[in-house]
């Protein structure tokens, strides 16, 4: 006979991060796309690859990389694009990415999809236009990421619209909670 244990009923089954392949378990909103990658060891160290041609992820031509930082704790939310395709990819840090479909017309419209990726579980994120994107630095580091997006940067118009994380439209927006 089991013991009574007080809160039982309150307790959550563990579901696994990944199946028994090491794929992750997750049912990916249209347009988002994770492709795990791993760093190998050789004599001198590490080498991890951040994206290759060959990939059928990469689905259009990389026209500019570039670098963003993220202090420990801050949360750099919501965005989203009308035309660029973000891939993303954790050269340090510990990251906690989410997306959500906010496109009434999507079939996985309402979806919010979330990715712990860091150095030690490295992989390739593509976050297809017309889709609430952002992260948190979980770490206790400063954590970088590289974008590789798919068209260059507009300094004179720029395809970046920004609903604050912390604001009462995002609560209202967004079901997802930093």
């Amino acid at each position: 006979m089991a013991p009574d244990i007080v809160g039982i009923d309150e307790l959550l089954n563990k579901r696994s991060a990944v199946d028994d392949a090491g794929r992750l378990r997750i049912d990916a909103i249209e347009g988002v796309r994770f492709r795990p990658t791993r760093p190998v060891a050789h004599d001198d160290g590490h080498v991890s690859e951040i994206a290759r041609a060959s990939w059928d992820i990469i689905e259009a031509p990389i026209v500019q990389v570039h670098l963003t930082t993220t202090l420990t704790g801050r949360t750099r939310a919501w965005g989203l694009h009308q035309r660029i395709t973000d891939r993303l990819f954790v050269v340090s840090g510990l990251i906690k990415f989410a997306v959500f479909d906010g496109r009434t017309g999507s079939p996985t419209f309402g979806a919010v999809n979330e990715f712990i990726v860091s150095e030690k579980n490295p992989g390739l994120l593509t976050i297809a236009p017309h889709l609430y994107h952002g992260w948190k630095n979980i770490g206790t580091t400063e954590a970088s990421i590289i974008n590789m997006p798919d068209r260059m940067y507009n300094y004179d118009n720029p395809d970046a619209l920004d609903l604050p994380w912390d604001s009462e439209a995002a609560r209202r927006l967004i079901p997802y909670r930093w």
